[in-house]
């Protein structure tokens, strides 16, 4: 193989090189281009996520809240019912009591 004929292989082979080189930097840009495209989604997506757990925190709020009140309500007539059976227990063995007595 002569110099000559070296020097265009050598000139082939760079020139095949360079436009590798070519082709992977076009490939990698298309490649950045589209990860940041994914990337510009995901953060859309992740907003609107986000958002929306804001909305159901506030609606687990209100109603833990409604929930709270609901309780305290049940509470109160639980207490009032309490009473009523109490007084009616009273009431009956008053009654009974009364009914034991001579006289009565």
């Amino acid at each position: 193989m002569t110099t000559d004929e070296r020097f265009e292989r050598i000139e082939h082979v760079t020139a095949g090189l360079v436009e590798q080189a070519k082709l992977d930097r076009e490939e990698n840009r298309a490649l950045w281009r589209h990860s940041q495209h994914l990337l510009d989604e995901l953060t859309v997506r992740m907003d609107k996520l986000t958002q929306d757990i804001d909305r159901m925190a506030g609606k687990v709020d209100r109603l833990a809240e409604e929930m709270a009140e609901r309780d305290k309500e049940s509470r109160e007539r639980d207490d009032r019912l309490g009473e009523r059976v109490d007084a009616l227990v009273s009431a009956i063995g008053q009654f009974i009591a009364a009914q034991g007595k001579p006289g009565a």
